[in-house]
């Protein structure tokens, strides 16, 4: 091969074969892959994102259109899923709870008219001690969300545990066909009362709770530990951290793909850069996955 120019604004070496005739360069490894943004205006952006900011918002913030900061949204979600992937393994674990949390895509569900639109559930995993969100999955609260979220935490804990969902159906299948009697399974079944439609803070929540019963599932479950009070308290940061989950607003998810990569993100961010108040640690510090904070940037270039 033989020298041939140089490419782009950064004048990477360019070379051609001199028995085929192709040409072709060599560019050094970017944590962005193929976007061409400066790297501090990439983390200011992600900064953004992380604590609850819209697209647009972020556009005005840093002057970037909206069409880069979601190409830096989707580069950012494949790098924290491929990390999440290959980091959260072998985790020890005691107690994991579950949860859906509501949003929807493009338009609500009575007026969606695409598969991918209308409403959008993210299940939760977590850890009760250390707060690791280990697994999710985002998509329809149906049976192929409870089997999906269910696979994912099957492949990442190493321990015998007690797990703990709400009153879905689905999950009794489907920790069966993954776990059989491998681990100790309950369900929280919360009873609301009739929701007074006259008010207005009753509109998007349920009745007031007037009880709770237990399922015992398999296994021999610790009724005292028989709780779905910490994963709640996750939803409550996902919404705060998140703009798309934000009632009555614009934020909104217009693509299920960009609700993904949103998702991806703040579990990424919150497991492994974010501080929890509980024990002020990082849940993955906390549960033994890493020695210290991360930053952003070390997330991006890590995967």
């Amino acid at each position: 091969m033989v020298k041939f120019g140089f490419f782009g604004k950064e004048r990477f070496q360019r070379y051609r074969c001199k028995q085929c005739g192709k040409t072709f360069s060599y560019v050094p490894e970017r944590p962005l892959d193929d976007l061409r943004v400066p790297m501090d205006k990439a983390l200011q952006v992600l900064h953004l994102l992380v604590e609850g900011v819209g697209i647009r918002a972020c556009e005005r913030l840093t002057g970037i259109n909206k069409k880069t900061v979601l190409a830096i949204l989707e580069v950012a979600g494949r790098k924290c899923a491929r990390l999440l992937d290959r980091k959260v393994r072998d985790v020890s674990v005691e107690f994991v709870q579950l949860d859906e949390l509501w949003s929807f895509v493009n338009a609500k569900q009575i007026n969606a008219k695409h598969p991918e639109h209308g409403d959008a559930y993210t299940f939760l995993a977590i850890d009760r001690k250390s707060k690791l969100i280990i697994s999710h999955f985002v998509g329809k609260r149906d049976a192929f969300g409870a089997y999906s979220v269910m696979a994912s935490l099957h492949k990442r804990i190493a321990t015998h545990c007690q797990i703990t969902t709400d009153g879905f159906a689905a999950y009794i299948p489907a920790v069966f066909s993954h776990f059989r009697s491998r681990v100790d399974f309950a369900q929280l079944i919360k009873q609301y009362g009739q929701p007074d439609w006259s008010l207005t803070e009753r509109r998007y929540s349920p009745g007031k709770c007037i009880g709770a019963r237990v399922g015992f599932r398999t296994g021999y479950p610790v009724e005292q530990e028989i709780c779905t009070s910490h994963v709640e308290r996750t939803n409550l940061s996902v919404r705060l951290f998140t703009r798309r989950f934000t009632r009555l607003t614009l934020g909104y998810s217009k693509k299920l793909a960009n609700l993904k990569h949103a998702v991806v993100l703040f579990v990424a961010h919150f497991n492994f850069c974010r501080k929890h108040s509980a024990h002020g640690f990082t849940p993955a510090m906390e549960a033994g996955l890493t020695d210290h904070t991360w930053t952003i940037q070390e997330l991006l270039s890590a995967s």
